[in-house]
Protein backbone atom coordinates (compact mmCIF):
# COMPACT_ATOMS: atom_id res chain seq x y z
CA UNK A 1 0.00 0.00 0.00
CA UNK A 2 2.62 2.61 0.36
CA UNK A 3 3.83 2.70 -3.26
CA UNK A 4 -0.19 2.93 -4.47
CA UNK A 5 -1.52 5.88 -6.59
CA UNK A 6 -4.86 6.83 -6.09
CA UNK A 7 -6.94 8.23 -9.03
CA UNK A 8 -8.86 11.51 -8.87
CA UNK A 9 -11.69 11.24 -6.93
CA UNK A 10 -14.97 12.58 -8.44
CA UNK A 11 -17.69 14.96 -6.67
CA UNK A 12 -18.72 14.13 -3.91
CA UNK A 13 -15.67 11.68 -2.51
CA UNK A 14 -15.46 8.38 -3.77
CA UNK A 15 -15.90 5.09 -1.90
CA UNK A 16 -13.39 2.24 -3.49
CA UNK A 17 -14.36 -1.82 -3.50
CA UNK A 18 -13.65 -3.56 0.03
CA UNK A 19 -10.49 -4.96 0.06
CA UNK A 20 -8.68 -7.08 2.59
CA UNK A 21 -6.30 -4.41 4.36
CA UNK A 22 -3.06 -4.74 6.72
CA UNK A 23 -5.57 -4.04 9.41
CA UNK A 24 -6.83 -7.50 9.82
CA UNK A 25 -8.58 -10.02 7.78
CA UNK A 26 -11.86 -8.11 7.62
CA UNK A 27 -12.56 -6.01 4.18
CA UNK A 28 -11.54 -2.52 4.73
CA UNK A 29 -13.51 0.32 2.61
CA UNK A 30 -10.98 2.74 1.15
CA UNK A 31 -12.68 6.21 1.20
CA UNK A 32 -10.08 9.38 -0.19
CA UNK A 33 -11.14 13.14 0.70
CA UNK A 34 -12.25 15.40 -1.85
CA UNK A 35 -11.31 19.48 -1.89
CA UNK A 36 -13.91 21.62 -3.80
CA UNK A 37 -12.26 25.19 -2.94
CA UNK A 38 -11.40 27.74 -5.71
CA UNK A 39 -7.98 30.24 -5.98
CA UNK A 40 -10.61 32.74 -7.38
CA UNK A 41 -13.32 31.90 -4.52
CA UNK A 42 -10.84 32.23 -1.64
CA UNK A 43 -9.05 35.31 -3.36
CA UNK A 44 -12.11 37.54 -2.85
CA UNK A 45 -12.53 36.03 0.77
CA UNK A 46 -8.00 36.47 1.00
CA UNK A 47 -8.86 40.33 -0.12
CA UNK A 48 -11.34 41.03 2.12
CA UNK A 49 -9.63 39.27 4.73
CA UNK A 50 -6.51 41.18 4.32
CA UNK A 51 -7.71 44.67 4.18
CA UNK A 52 -9.90 44.76 7.24
CA UNK A 53 -7.20 42.95 9.58
CA UNK A 54 -4.94 46.10 8.39
CA UNK A 55 -7.54 48.77 8.53
CA UNK A 56 -8.22 47.27 11.84
CA UNK A 57 -4.60 46.88 13.15
CA UNK A 58 -5.14 43.09 13.30
CA UNK A 59 -8.34 43.19 15.50
CA UNK A 60 -10.54 41.57 12.32
CA UNK A 61 -7.79 38.54 12.87
CA UNK A 62 -10.35 36.42 14.30
CA UNK A 63 -13.23 37.20 12.25
CA UNK A 64 -10.76 36.23 9.03
CA UNK A 65 -9.49 33.12 10.55
CA UNK A 66 -13.32 31.85 11.16
CA UNK A 67 -14.03 33.05 7.32
CA UNK A 68 -10.80 31.73 6.04
CA UNK A 69 -12.00 28.11 8.32
CA UNK A 70 -15.16 28.26 7.18
CA UNK A 71 -14.49 28.25 3.81
CA UNK A 72 -11.52 25.61 3.54
CA UNK A 73 -13.50 23.11 6.05
CA UNK A 74 -16.65 23.83 4.22
CA UNK A 75 -14.97 22.32 0.85
CA UNK A 76 -13.27 19.47 2.30
CA UNK A 77 -15.54 16.51 1.70
CA UNK A 78 -14.56 13.31 3.88
CA UNK A 79 -16.79 9.92 2.41
CA UNK A 80 -18.92 12.19 0.85
CA UNK A 81 -19.78 14.79 3.69
CA UNK A 82 -18.37 18.31 4.34
CA UNK A 83 -16.61 19.58 7.14
CA UNK A 84 -18.16 22.15 9.39
CA UNK A 85 -16.51 25.46 11.53
CA UNK A 86 -18.42 26.74 14.18
CA UNK A 87 -15.88 28.49 15.99
CA UNK A 88 -17.08 32.38 17.29
CA UNK A 89 -15.15 34.73 16.31
CA UNK A 90 -15.98 37.27 19.13
CA UNK A 91 -15.02 33.68 21.32
CA UNK A 92 -11.65 33.76 19.38
CA UNK A 93 -10.76 37.46 20.09
CA UNK A 94 -10.72 36.40 23.71
CA UNK A 95 -8.00 34.20 22.89
CA UNK A 96 -6.33 36.31 20.49
CA UNK A 97 -5.94 39.14 22.65
CA UNK A 98 -4.73 37.01 25.54
CA UNK A 99 -1.69 34.82 23.80
CA UNK A 100 -1.00 38.62 22.09
CA UNK A 101 -0.88 40.35 25.61
CA UNK A 102 1.73 37.37 26.27
CA UNK A 103 4.08 37.76 23.50
CA UNK A 104 3.64 42.18 24.03
CA UNK A 105 4.73 41.47 27.61
CA UNK A 106 7.25 39.01 27.13
CA UNK A 107 9.15 41.57 24.34
CA UNK A 108 8.68 44.73 26.67
CA UNK A 109 10.60 42.70 29.47
CA UNK A 110 12.89 41.59 27.31
CA UNK A 111 14.05 45.18 26.80
CA UNK A 112 13.64 46.34 30.28
CA UNK A 113 16.71 43.82 31.24
CA UNK A 114 18.11 40.48 30.48
CA UNK A 115 16.38 39.13 33.81
CA UNK A 116 12.96 40.37 33.81
CA UNK A 117 12.91 38.92 29.51
CA UNK A 118 14.04 35.73 31.29
CA UNK A 119 11.56 35.52 33.65
CA UNK A 120 9.05 36.60 31.19
CA UNK A 121 9.63 33.89 29.41
CA UNK A 122 9.97 31.20 32.08
CA UNK A 123 6.32 32.60 32.32
CA UNK A 124 5.11 32.05 28.92
CA UNK A 125 7.03 28.66 28.99
CA UNK A 126 5.07 27.55 31.91
CA UNK A 127 1.56 28.48 30.37
CA UNK A 128 2.54 27.69 27.03
CA UNK A 129 1.15 24.19 27.44
CA UNK A 130 -1.87 24.91 28.83
CA UNK A 131 -2.31 27.03 25.69
CA UNK A 132 -1.48 24.38 23.50
CA UNK A 133 -4.40 21.87 25.09
CA UNK A 134 -6.97 24.48 25.14
CA UNK A 135 -6.39 25.34 21.36
CA UNK A 136 -6.35 21.91 20.43
CA UNK A 137 -9.74 21.73 22.37
CA UNK A 138 -11.52 24.75 20.86
CA UNK A 139 -10.40 23.86 17.17
CA UNK A 140 -11.71 20.48 17.24
CA UNK A 141 -14.64 21.20 19.38
CA UNK A 142 -15.84 23.98 16.82
CA UNK A 143 -15.20 21.08 14.03
CA UNK A 144 -18.27 19.12 12.54
CA UNK A 145 -18.73 16.27 10.47
CA UNK A 146 -22.33 15.02 9.65
CA UNK A 147 -23.74 16.71 12.50
CA UNK A 148 -21.07 15.72 15.45
CA UNK A 149 -18.90 17.64 16.97
CA UNK A 150 -15.43 16.12 17.24
CA UNK A 151 -13.12 16.80 20.99
CA UNK A 152 -9.76 16.34 21.88
CA UNK A 153 -9.34 14.23 25.13
CA UNK A 154 -5.60 15.31 25.95
CA UNK A 155 -5.18 16.33 29.62
CA UNK A 156 -3.25 19.11 30.64
CA UNK A 157 -0.83 16.92 32.71
CA UNK A 158 0.11 15.14 29.22
CA UNK A 159 0.31 18.36 27.71
CA UNK A 160 3.00 19.05 30.61
CA UNK A 161 4.89 16.15 30.25
CA UNK A 162 5.04 16.91 26.35
CA UNK A 163 7.52 19.40 26.94
CA UNK A 164 9.04 18.65 30.28
CA UNK A 165 11.59 15.44 29.52
CA UNK A 166 12.93 17.47 26.42
CA UNK A 167 13.65 20.77 28.39
CA UNK A 168 14.70 18.23 31.54
CA UNK A 169 17.51 16.63 28.69
CA UNK A 170 18.53 20.18 27.84
CA UNK A 171 19.27 20.95 31.12
CA UNK A 172 20.79 17.79 31.94
CA UNK A 173 23.26 18.20 28.56
CA UNK A 174 23.67 21.90 30.06
CA UNK A 175 24.68 21.09 33.54
CA UNK A 176 26.99 18.00 32.14
CA UNK A 177 28.92 20.80 29.63
CA UNK A 178 29.46 23.20 33.29
CA UNK A 179 31.04 20.24 34.81
CA UNK A 180 33.37 19.55 32.20
CA UNK A 181 34.09 22.72 32.25
CA UNK A 182 35.07 23.28 35.98
CA UNK A 183 37.43 20.53 35.05
CA UNK A 184 39.28 21.87 32.51
CA UNK A 185 42.22 23.86 33.09
CA UNK A 186 41.55 27.62 32.86
CA UNK A 187 43.92 28.75 30.28
CA UNK A 188 42.07 25.79 28.13
CA UNK A 189 38.80 26.64 29.34
CA UNK A 190 39.28 30.14 28.31
CA UNK A 191 39.23 29.00 24.83
CA UNK A 192 37.77 26.13 24.37
CA UNK A 193 34.24 27.39 26.70
CA UNK A 194 33.41 29.28 23.40
CA UNK A 195 33.71 26.25 20.95
CA UNK A 196 32.51 23.83 23.71
CA UNK A 197 29.30 25.47 24.30
CA UNK A 198 28.43 26.15 20.26
CA UNK A 199 28.63 22.64 20.07
CA UNK A 200 26.70 21.71 22.74
CA UNK A 201 23.94 24.05 21.19
CA UNK A 202 24.36 22.67 18.24
CA UNK A 203 24.10 19.07 18.92
CA UNK A 204 21.19 20.26 21.19
CA UNK A 205 19.06 21.32 19.14
CA UNK A 206 19.88 18.16 16.42
CA UNK A 207 18.70 15.96 19.11
CA UNK A 208 16.32 18.19 21.06
CA UNK A 209 13.85 19.41 18.06
CA UNK A 210 12.96 15.84 16.57
CA UNK A 211 12.28 14.98 19.71
CA UNK A 212 10.15 17.96 20.84
CA UNK A 213 8.40 17.48 17.31
CA UNK A 214 7.37 13.80 17.71
CA UNK A 215 6.19 14.48 21.28
CA UNK A 216 4.09 17.12 20.54
CA UNK A 217 2.72 15.14 17.61
CA UNK A 218 2.11 12.03 19.68
CA UNK A 219 -0.01 14.11 21.84
CA UNK A 220 -2.25 15.47 19.25
CA UNK A 221 -2.78 12.39 17.18
CA UNK A 222 -2.86 10.00 19.84
CA UNK A 223 -6.11 12.11 21.03
CA UNK A 224 -8.49 13.10 18.07
CA UNK A 225 -11.87 11.69 19.02
CA UNK A 226 -15.44 11.63 17.41
CA UNK A 227 -18.07 9.93 19.85
CA UNK A 228 -16.24 6.72 21.09
CA UNK A 229 -13.73 6.67 18.37
CA UNK A 230 -10.37 8.02 19.39
CA UNK A 231 -6.82 7.74 17.45
CA UNK A 232 -3.83 6.42 18.16
CA UNK A 233 -0.28 7.22 17.09
CA UNK A 234 2.37 4.44 16.34
CA UNK A 235 5.29 6.71 15.26
CA UNK A 236 8.13 6.26 16.84
CA UNK A 237 11.11 8.92 17.93
CA UNK A 238 13.49 7.14 15.50
CA UNK A 239 10.82 7.66 12.42
CA UNK A 240 10.85 11.45 13.30
CA UNK A 241 14.11 11.69 13.29
CA UNK A 242 15.27 9.82 10.09
CA UNK A 243 13.52 12.39 8.52
CA UNK A 244 15.68 15.00 10.08
CA UNK A 245 18.88 13.54 9.69
CA UNK A 246 17.83 12.93 5.61
CA UNK A 247 16.67 15.98 5.35
CA UNK A 248 19.78 17.50 6.67
CA UNK A 249 21.78 15.57 4.92
CA UNK A 250 19.78 16.77 1.30
CA UNK A 251 20.32 20.65 2.90
CA UNK A 252 24.36 20.04 3.46
CA UNK A 253 24.30 18.50 0.20
CA UNK A 254 22.71 21.73 -1.61
CA UNK A 255 24.70 24.29 0.51
CA UNK A 256 27.79 23.06 -0.39
CA UNK A 257 26.96 23.06 -4.18
CA UNK A 258 25.58 26.69 -4.01
CA UNK A 259 29.12 27.36 -1.79
CA UNK A 260 31.27 26.16 -4.62
CA UNK A 261 29.12 27.49 -7.21
CA UNK A 262 29.27 30.79 -5.56
CA UNK A 263 33.06 30.43 -4.78
CA UNK A 264 33.99 29.43 -8.64
CA UNK A 265 32.07 32.78 -9.63
CA UNK A 266 33.66 34.64 -7.11
CA UNK A 267 37.07 33.62 -8.14
CA UNK A 268 36.52 34.17 -11.75
CA UNK A 269 35.21 37.63 -11.46
CA UNK A 270 37.39 38.63 -8.83
CA UNK A 271 40.59 37.03 -10.32
CA UNK A 272 43.84 39.32 -10.44
CA UNK A 273 42.49 41.85 -8.44
CA UNK A 274 42.31 41.41 -4.91
CA UNK A 275 45.14 43.83 -3.92
CA UNK A 276 43.68 46.19 -6.40
CA UNK A 277 41.15 49.21 -5.39
CA UNK A 278 37.84 47.74 -6.87
CA UNK A 279 36.35 48.75 -9.73
CA UNK A 280 32.82 50.21 -8.70
CA UNK A 281 31.58 48.61 -12.37
CA UNK A 282 33.17 45.40 -11.45
CA UNK A 283 31.67 45.22 -8.10
CA UNK A 284 28.04 45.49 -9.84
CA UNK A 285 28.79 42.40 -12.30
CA UNK A 286 29.73 40.81 -9.52
CA UNK A 287 26.80 41.40 -7.67
CA UNK A 288 24.43 40.30 -10.25
CA UNK A 289 25.86 37.34 -10.97
CA UNK A 290 25.56 36.53 -7.19
CA UNK A 291 22.26 37.13 -7.95
CA UNK A 292 21.69 33.24 -9.71
CA UNK A 293 23.16 31.94 -6.65
CA UNK A 294 20.63 33.78 -3.83
CA UNK A 295 18.31 32.42 -6.27
CA UNK A 296 19.02 29.06 -6.52
CA UNK A 297 19.23 29.11 -2.44
CA UNK A 298 15.52 30.29 -2.67
CA UNK A 299 14.90 27.71 -4.85
CA UNK A 300 17.13 24.36 -3.13
CA UNK A 301 15.05 25.47 0.11
CA UNK A 302 11.74 26.17 -0.73
CA UNK A 303 11.55 23.74 -4.29
CA UNK A 304 13.69 20.71 -2.94
CA UNK A 305 14.36 21.05 0.93
CA UNK A 306 11.15 22.32 2.50
CA UNK A 307 8.94 19.51 0.40
CA UNK A 308 11.27 17.29 1.51
CA UNK A 309 10.52 17.61 4.70
CA UNK A 310 6.66 18.36 4.83
CA UNK A 311 6.08 15.08 2.42
CA UNK A 312 7.68 12.44 4.41
CA UNK A 313 6.39 14.07 7.57
CA UNK A 314 2.72 14.06 6.40
CA UNK A 315 2.55 10.59 5.06
CA UNK A 316 4.78 9.08 8.27
CA UNK A 317 2.00 11.32 11.17
CA UNK A 318 -1.05 10.57 9.28
CA UNK A 319 0.14 6.82 8.21
CA UNK A 320 0.53 6.19 11.96
CA UNK A 321 -2.99 7.45 12.97
CA UNK A 322 -6.32 5.65 13.43
CA UNK A 323 -7.27 2.96 15.43
CA UNK A 324 -8.83 -0.30 15.13
CA UNK A 325 -12.19 0.58 13.07
CA UNK A 326 -10.58 3.62 11.17
CA UNK A 327 -7.17 4.17 9.63
CA UNK A 328 -5.54 6.80 7.63
CA UNK A 329 -3.12 6.42 4.79
CA UNK A 330 -0.98 9.45 3.15
CA UNK A 331 0.66 9.18 -0.20
CA UNK A 332 1.77 12.43 -0.65
CA UNK A 333 5.06 12.77 -3.31
CA UNK A 334 7.53 14.42 -3.25
CA UNK A 335 8.28 15.27 -6.82
CA UNK A 336 4.18 16.10 -6.94
CA UNK A 337 4.94 18.34 -4.11
CA UNK A 338 8.38 20.00 -5.15
CA UNK A 339 6.57 21.12 -8.65
CA UNK A 340 3.63 22.56 -6.77
CA UNK A 341 6.04 24.73 -4.48
CA UNK A 342 8.09 25.66 -7.68
CA UNK A 343 5.06 26.66 -9.56
CA UNK A 344 3.34 28.64 -7.04
CA UNK A 345 6.31 31.05 -5.95
CA UNK A 346 7.20 31.46 -9.66
CA UNK A 347 3.72 32.61 -9.75
CA UNK A 348 4.10 34.74 -6.17
CA UNK A 349 6.34 36.65 -6.88
CA UNK A 350 5.82 37.48 -11.00
CA UNK A 351 2.43 38.50 -9.46
CA UNK A 352 3.98 40.52 -6.26
CA UNK A 353 1.94 38.62 -4.00
CA UNK A 354 -1.08 38.15 -5.57
CA UNK A 355 -1.07 34.60 -6.23
CA UNK A 356 -0.76 33.91 -2.49
CA UNK A 357 -4.69 32.65 -1.91
CA UNK A 358 -4.31 30.23 -5.53
CA UNK A 359 -1.33 29.11 -4.10
CA UNK A 360 -3.06 28.32 -0.39
CA UNK A 361 -5.95 26.98 -2.41
CA UNK A 362 -3.66 24.54 -4.58
CA UNK A 363 -1.40 23.30 -1.31
CA UNK A 364 -4.05 22.45 0.43
CA UNK A 365 -5.98 20.63 -2.29
CA UNK A 366 -2.83 18.33 -2.86
CA UNK A 367 -2.50 17.39 0.98
CA UNK A 368 -6.19 16.15 1.62
CA UNK A 369 -6.29 14.19 -1.11
CA UNK A 370 -2.87 12.38 -0.41
CA UNK A 371 -4.95 11.42 2.65
CA UNK A 372 -6.96 8.02 1.98
CA UNK A 373 -9.35 6.61 5.04
CA UNK A 374 -9.81 2.66 5.74
CA UNK A 375 -12.64 1.79 7.75
CA UNK A 376 -13.91 -1.76 9.02
CA UNK A 377 -17.14 -0.69 9.02
CA UNK A 378 -19.60 0.95 7.45
CA UNK A 379 -19.45 4.88 7.59
CA UNK A 380 -23.12 4.74 8.60
CA UNK A 381 -22.31 2.32 11.11
CA UNK A 382 -19.32 4.58 12.74
CA UNK A 383 -21.35 7.85 12.50
CA UNK A 384 -24.74 6.05 14.52
CA UNK A 385 -21.89 5.00 17.38
CA UNK A 386 -20.47 7.90 17.41
CA UNK A 387 -23.81 9.89 17.42
CA UNK A 388 -24.87 7.85 20.21
CA UNK A 389 -21.81 8.44 22.45
CA UNK A 390 -22.30 12.14 22.03
CA UNK A 391 -25.78 12.09 23.34
CA UNK A 392 -24.59 10.30 26.43
CA UNK A 393 -21.40 12.67 26.61
CA UNK A 394 -21.62 15.75 29.34
CA UNK A 395 -19.54 18.09 26.49
CA UNK A 396 -15.95 20.19 27.15
CA UNK A 397 -17.60 23.24 28.28
CA UNK A 398 -13.49 24.69 28.96
CA UNK A 399 -13.24 24.12 25.22
CA UNK A 400 -16.47 26.26 24.48
CA UNK A 401 -15.19 29.44 26.89
CA UNK A 402 -11.36 29.19 25.86
CA UNK A 403 -11.21 30.13 22.36
CA UNK A 404 -7.96 30.03 21.72
CA UNK A 405 -6.84 29.14 18.45
CA UNK A 406 -2.67 28.78 18.19
CA UNK A 407 -3.71 27.01 14.50
CA UNK A 408 -2.17 23.91 15.12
Amino acid sequence: MDQLRLPGPPAGGMTAPPFISAMGTRPASLHTIHFTGSGSEYFRIWVVNLLLTLVTLGLYYPWAKARKLRYFYGNTFVIGHPLGFHGNPRQMLRGFLLVSLLMVLYGVAGRVSPVSGAVAGLILAALWPALLRSSLQFRLSQTSWRGLRFHFTGSLKSAYMVFLSPMLIGVGVMMLSGILMAFLPRDLGKAVVPMVLSGVMVLGSLALAPYMLWRVKRYQHAHYALGQLQTTFKATYRNVLAIFLKTGLLTLAAATGLVLVGGLLGSVLGGGHMGSRPDPKQLLSAMSMMLPVFAGYILLTQVIVAPYFSVHLQNLVWTQTGNRMVRFKSHLRWSDMAGLALKNWLLIMLTFGLYWPFATVALARARLQAIVIHTRQAPDTLVGQARQACANATGDLAADLAGIDLGL
